[in-house]
């Protein structure tokens, strides 16, 4: 048996989503094709993507079937950033928070390289969190008829910090700028449906849908240059839609939010139970991130240890039987600090001992107390081999 708290990576697909798939995938025939087949398959497409309109209170229109949260980032931010400046304005600047995912931050790089844009990079304070009052002086700074867009996370996929995503979109409503939004770590985990951004970036498997599906939602009143051409199946995106991934997903959506109050009391019970074991086990161990509450996600566990090397902990836990993260799984394997720990003001050797814990409702006593056997034997022998040059 192996215990499993890199739920933030991927989380396990349940038995209702896989049968969900398995079935959808039997329906034969192309979305777009105009016989009975084909109407059938679209019938199981459109079916899906109502579902998820539906769960996150928008119009099915608004709903764009991606690869994953990758290219609905990349969507969203290139499509927005070219659609702004397809005309006579020069719209050159996007705010973008510290402390993003790589898919933002390599998307924003690679437009300030290859397309003009300037990055105007928001600081976050030291719990992670983008102050609404930075965003409004940012805007001040460069001025309205500047600024092509605006992105923020509103989970951070690390420390678990949940963004004041309601007021940031406010602002930028009020002076008309667009906002994407990047959902991928809060979808499941919180209530998303009461903030319409410009654009809402969103991936199944986080939520035990199936791996390379995801979702772009795009508010009716914004445009997108698409990035794929060939076909315009979609509304800013053109390729042959995959019916049973849409369907896996939306089945995925729905389960993550029934009960939702009772799987947020057992994740904040879980949640408590490790930080205090935590602190227990090691005295020095600090919780990075938000205090538990409103700010952070429930399903979230973010320490540093000092003296250790976090790469090493990651090993020892996972020789163990134990699965855990250092931080994105995005950019595993890369001997650097996490970026994130950098933007909430840490030095190299502090943020050298980053380690993740993420978990689900159904992560169980036994996985618990596996992470928590485990530990203290960890800690201790990454503590003797120390920390390598960061």
């Amino acid at each position: 048996m192996r215990a499993y708290f890199d739920h933030a990576a991927t989380s396990p697909m349940p038995l209702v989503v896989r049968k969900a798939f398995f079935d959808a995938l039997g329906t034969v025939g192309n979305p777009a094709s105009q016989h009975a087949d084909g109407q059938a398959a679209r019938d199981v497409l459109e079916s899906a993507r109502e579902i998820i309109a539906r769960t996150l209170h928008v119009t099915s229109a608004e709903v764009v079937f991606t690869s994953g949260g990758t290219e609905a980032i990349n969507l969203a931010l290139k499509g927005l950033f070219w659609a702004r400046n397809s005309g006579a304005d020069r719209r050159p600047v996007i705010l973008v928070a510290d402390g993003e995912h790589h898919a933002t931050i390599d998307t924003v790089e690679w437009l300030v390289a290859h397309a003009g844009a300037e990055a105007e990079w928001l600081p976050l304070n030291s719990d992670g969190v983008l102050l609404p009052e930075v965003l409004e002086a940012a805007i001040t700074k460069h001025g309205v008829e500047r600024i092509a867009l605006a992105t923020v996370l509103w989970a951070n996929n690390e420390i678990g910090t949940i963004q004041p995503v309601s007021s940031l979109n406010q602002i930028c409503e009020r002076h008309g700028i667009p906002l994407h939004i990047d959902a991928v770590s809060a979808l499941g985990h919180i209530d998303i449906s009461a903030v319409h951004p410009a654009a809402l970036s969103l991936s199944a498997h986080k939520i035990g849908g199936p791996v390379s599906s995801g979702a772009l939602i795009l508010g009716r009143k914004w445009q997108v240059v698409p990035l794929i051409h060939g076909g315009s199946q979609q509304r800013a995106r053109s390729g042959t839609q995959d019916a049973a991934a849409a369907t896996a997903f939306a089945t995925a959506l729905e389960l993550a939010y029934q009960d939702l109050d009772r799987k947020h009391a057992r994740l904040q019970q879980i949640q408590q139970r490790l930080i205090t074991a935590i602190r227990e086990i090691d005295g020095t161990a600090v919780l990075r991130g938000p205090k538990p509450g409103e700010m952070r996600l429930a399903s979230n566990v973010h320490f540093t240890f000092p003296g250790c090397q976090g790469d090493s902990l990651l090993f020892l836990l996972d020789m163990a039987g134990v699965s855990v993260s250092t931080g994105s799984a995005c950019t595993a394997g890369v001997a650097e600090v996490s970026h994130v720990m950098t933007a909430i003001g840490l030095d190299d050797v502090s943020a050298a001992g980053a380690l993740r814990f993420t978990f689900s409702p159904d992560t169980t006593d036994t996985e618990i107390e596996m992470l928590l056997t485990a530990l203290p034997q960890a800690i201790l022998q990454a503590r003797r081999a120390g920390i390598t040059a960061v």
